[in-house]
């Protein structure tokens, strides 16, 4: 598969894990894309905890559910109703979580690149992610994104040290399919935007 069709292909998988185990061999080829990702200064400042236990698993689902629930209650009635069945995350059916932290310490003081612009840390562990994805894609594993959750309760349940930040939690897992349409436009929350409308000549007006 070529790095374009693995683009065009990934999807933010939930309903389409088999429950299957991703085998060790795949997990670590991805891990090791992942760890292949630029990152400014070449400080790396990304970790890779790897979640299996089902009671770890089923204590994150239910945190997120209720997230979930909180989100939901929040919004207007019809953007609500267009809400409610968006499934949000596969954590129990993938059977297997990363979950990426960022160590903003790590590459010393003095991080080369990072002076002016302090987010590129964070910006470097988001591009380990995406190469974890595109790996994975590329594997005919499936990856989904989870963002319904309190980072400090992520924190405590996988026991990253204090200073080392969740960035995301990741499930992982062998799908059915990947869904031709990214689900978001699929159940009608929001389309696409062209490309023509996202590129600009010379300045943002241009």
């Amino acid at each position: 598969m070529s790095v374009y069709e693995a683009i065009q292909r990934r999807r933010d998988v939930r309903a389409e894990f088999t429950g299957e185990l991703v085998d060790d061999a795949t997990l670590w080829r991805m891990l090791g894309a992942a760890h292949r990702a630029p990152s400014v200064g070449n400080s790396q400042p990304w970790d890779f905890v790897v979640v299996r236990n089902p009671a770890t698993l089923r204590n994150f689902a239910e945190h997120v559910a209720g997230k979930r629930g909180e989100f939901r209650d929040a919004l207007p009635p019809e953007r609500a109703a267009t809400f409610e069945p968006i499934k949000i995350e596969g954590i129990t059916e993938s059977g297997t979580g990363i979950v990426v932290s960022y160590d903003h310490d790590r590459g010393g003081p003095q991080v080369l690149g990072r002076t002016t612009v302090p987010e590129t840390g964070i910006y470097s562990a988001v591009l380990a992610i995406q190469n974890l994805w595109l790996a994975a894609t590329a594997e005919g594993v499936g990856v989904g994104w989870v963002s319904f959750y309190d980072p400090e309760f992520l924190a405590e349940l996988v026991g990253l040290p204090d200073g080392i930040h969740p960035v995301a939690w990741l499930c992982v897992g062998p799908v059915h399919e990947f869904q031709q349409v990214p689900d978001l436009e699929r159940f009608g929350w929001r389309a696409g935007r062209p490309l023509p409308d996202a590129v600009h000549q010379e300045t943002y007006r241009g």
